[in-house]
């Protein structure tokens, strides 16, 4: 049987972790970089920056930030102040995983409708759990001569306590986003964007859930220093990688970013005319069906654009007489043509003898 606590044991599983954060690490920047083009099309103005996609944002970065401090950490060579270096990481971690849980939840209010009472209770929620992430400094580390820096110490308890808050909130999102999908009764009712949500972002709540589980065991376990936080950073980067491919498939699907429920429809879809009419006046035109997608267009009334704009045109009545703009503007009214047409003042006999 193996003796985890034993020394030689320890060294090997840290050996063992230190090959997982980098093979992890090169997970993750594969993953960042393949998603930039997301990101930039925020920074150029393409897409509309609304505030949830605040939480995406600092998911992301937050969690590549820890990752770097973990690789710094693991590959130092000089003597470096491990503790500090640590604590850096698990902020910066801890802040990852509670943002992911946050965006798993901006999904699960915009199904629900933005829910006043699910919105109070999910806020009282997201509160406790960052008081648990934020609790305080939950390992200890040292600089050993010929290694580095090395964990000597965890909080068992409190990392217990806060990957089964975080397992049992996923799990709590998971249950209101598949309940909530499968609710319509009538086949109708049920978008397309209610069955891509339905066919792949429940995967996304239950792949976070079981990352969590997963890390919970090990910290029940307590099998050694080591090893008790080894599923930590495997939980934070799952959890992320799904709650931001959750939001930019959302993002990607609707055009108004991550703020695109509201509390008759299940998403708005906008599709707008890149050229407008100079003279017609614009005509919204909306069609809201509850629980279906809201389409959302804008039509403009046409006006030929091959108009001769050379001042050698005249346009005429039905009387061939030139017309003359009633004001300033550029609109012809030919009733208004004062003493322009002849045809009403034909007198009677003209008007039979014409007939």
């Amino acid at each position: 049987m193996v003796n985890w606590q034993s020394p030689a044991e320890i060294v090997k599983d840290g050996e063992a972790f230190d090959r997982l954060m980098h093979a992890l690490l090169g997970l993750y920047i594969w993953e960042f970089v393949t998603s930039l083009d997301f990101d930039w099309d925020f920074v150029v103005g393409r897409k509309r920056f609304r505030w949830p996609m605040i939480f995406y944002f600092a998911n992301r970065y937050f969690l590549l930030f820890a990752l770097i401090g973990i690789a710094i950490a693991l590959n130092v060579t000089t003597p470096v102040n491990c503790q500090a270096l640590y604590t850096y990481n698990q902020v910066f971690g801890n802040a990852a995983i509670g943002l992911a849980s946050i965006n798993l939840s901006l999904r699960t209010i915009a199904v629900w409708s933005q829910s006043r009472a699910l919105i109070a209770i999910l806020v009282l929620v997201i509160m406790g759990h960052w008081s648990l992430l934020l609790h305080g400094i939950l390992l200890k580390a040292e600089w050993v001569p010929g290694t580095g820096c090395v964990i000597v110490n965890t909080d068992n308890t409190m990392l217990a306590a806060t990957f089964i808050y975080s397992m049992c909130f996923d799990f709590t999102v998971l249950v209101l986003t598949a309940w909530k999908l499968v609710l319509p009764t009538k086949r109708a009712e049920r978008s397309r964007l209610v069955n891509l949500i339905f066919g792949d972002g429940l995967i996304f709540f239950f792949i976070a859930f079981l990352a969590n589980l997963i890390a919970t065991i090990f910290m029940l376990l307590n099998l050694n220093a080591v090893m008790s936080i080894i599923a930590n950073v495997p939980a934070a980067i799952a959890s992320s990688i799904v709650a931001c491919r959750a939001v930019r498939r959302l993002t990607n699907y609707t055009s108004q970013g991550a703020e695109v429920f509201n509390s008759t429809s299940a998403s708005t879809l906008a599709f707008n005319r890149t050229r407008r009419s100079r003279l017609g006046p614009s005509v919204s035109l909306s069609e809201k069906k509850l629980g279906g997608v809201h389409v959302q267009m804008e039509t403009f009334a046409s006006v030929a654009d091959d108009v001769p704009s050379d001042k050698a045109y005249s346009p005429y009545d039905n009387s061939s007489k030139t017309l003359t703009p009633v004001d300033s503007g550029d609109t012809l009214d030919p009733e208004t043509q004062d003493g322009k047409t002849d045809f009403f003042k034909r007198s009677n006999a003209e008007y039979y003898t014409a007939a």
